[in-house]
């Protein structure tokens, strides 16, 4: 029997050394210096964590892998142009960003998750597949909506095409790094000065918000509604002989997870300083998926460790592996492409490599069960 845990607990640490082992070897030919790449990982963390831990909900609730955090990272963008429109700056337009984006948010993770219902067992297909429909509405309203006399945004006219209607493909956020200037202003009131780490200097206020969600999820984990979702997650027909509403309990695990998306997408391009209006969602499940695949996480098991170590190995490979390629092949093309190559191939591998590990999981529990033998009923005493 230890030796079985043993096997198990090797193989759910197979991923993540796989890629620090390949984040290591590419150390070197990269020719990036170390405090380059570890101020860079450090930035590529705050920035996308958010959305890293937007996936766990659902998959805690046996939903698998949600492909429909697109839907969230779309009412994000949607909560930005409407700010950035109306003319709002700083910090503010950010908070009335979410504001926006909630009840977007909120609506499309109904949607999906009445859709996802009805697609019990296929649910991570057919979350990839709402995504592209939505992606449909959203490009509509983006285009014949914004900048039309339903939303003229006379304040910031701007952002809108020549033609008078829908907005540029490149945005310029004017609240860009808004969040991180809060921060830096509320260290320097305290101590007198921001928080650095060598040259970098710690987005506290973003970290915070990291922070929170952590201590949300690990809340929700303990309510009537986490343990719920436990119990839908590990076997939807006991739970559903249990008395729990099996389907509600998914909704609720998906509709939070796009509201998450939503907000994550706005600290990400807050972050970044600006949005391409009509493709900016679309990597943002891609490459979440694959941070916390990295991190030892699986489409049937993950937590706040899973995505936060993903994130990093990620973003780690994700750094040195385009300018390490470029040296090798001679090729600047060949590193471009090797970071799409990357982020597809690391989800189609830890995907085959959860598969066989299931695989192997059933033949050491059957072997364990073999070894146990057959329990004898005991002899009555006699006399």
């Amino acid at each position: 029997m230890k030796s079985n845990r043993f096997q198990k607990g090797l193989m759910s640490v197979a991923v993540p050394a796989l890629f620090l082992i390949i984040s290591a070897l590419a150390i070197k030919p990269s020719g990036l210096p170390v405090e380059y790449i570890a101020e860079q990982v450090m930035i590529r963390m705050v920035r996308n964590s958010f959305l890293v831990l937007a996936l766990l909900l659902p998959i805690m609730a046996g939903m698998g892998i949600n492909f429909a955090l697109s839907l969230g990272a779309m009412a994000g963008q949607i909560g930005l142009i409407t700010v950035q429109g109306l003319g709002m700056k700083g910090p503010e337009a950010l908070f009335a960003a979410i504001l926006i984006s909630v009840p977007v948010a909120l609506l499309l993770g109904i949607f999906a998750g009445q859709v996802l219902n009805r697609a019990k067992g296929r649910e991570m297909i057919t979350s990839m597949m709402l995504a592209f429909l939505i992606n449909g509405v959203y490009q509509f309203v983006i285009l014949y909506i914004f900048g039309s006399s339903i939303l003229p945004f006379n304040a910031n006219r701007s952002i809108i095409l020549s033609k008078g209607v829908g907005v540029r493909n490149t945005l310029e956020l004017t609240s860009s790094q808004a969040f991180d200037k809060l921060g830096d202003s509320f260290l320097t009131n305290l101590l007198g000065s921001p928080l650095y780490i060598g040259n970098f200097k710690i987005p506290f206020f973003t970290i915070l918000l990291i922070v929170l969600l952590c201590l949300f999820t690990l809340w929700i984990t303990r309510t009537k509604l986490g343990q719920d979702m436990r119990a839908v997650g590990q076997d939807m027909e006991v739970a559903a002989n249990s008395g729990i509403n099996v389907d509600r309990t998914r909704l609720w695990a998906i509709s939070i997870s796009t509201i998450l998306a939503g907000i994550g997408q706005i600290i990400y391009l807050q972050n970044l300083g600006t949005m391409n209006t009509y493709t900016g969602h679309e990597s943002s499940a891609l490459y979440s998926a694959a941070s916390l695949l990295i991190g030892g996480a699986s489409v049937a098991s993950a937590g706040i460790l899973n995505a936060i170590l993903g994130t990093g190995l990620f973003h780690t490979l994700f750094v040195l592996m385009p300018p390490a390629a470029t040296t090798l092949t001679g090729n600047s093309m060949i590193g471009e492409y090797s970071r799409m190559v990357i982020s597809y191939g690391i989800v189609a591998l830890a995907l085959v490599m959860h598969a066989r590990r299931k695989i192997r999981e059933k033949e050491l529990d059957r072997q364990a069960f073999r070894g146990q033998g057959t329990p004898v009923a005991p002899k009555k005493a006699e006399g």
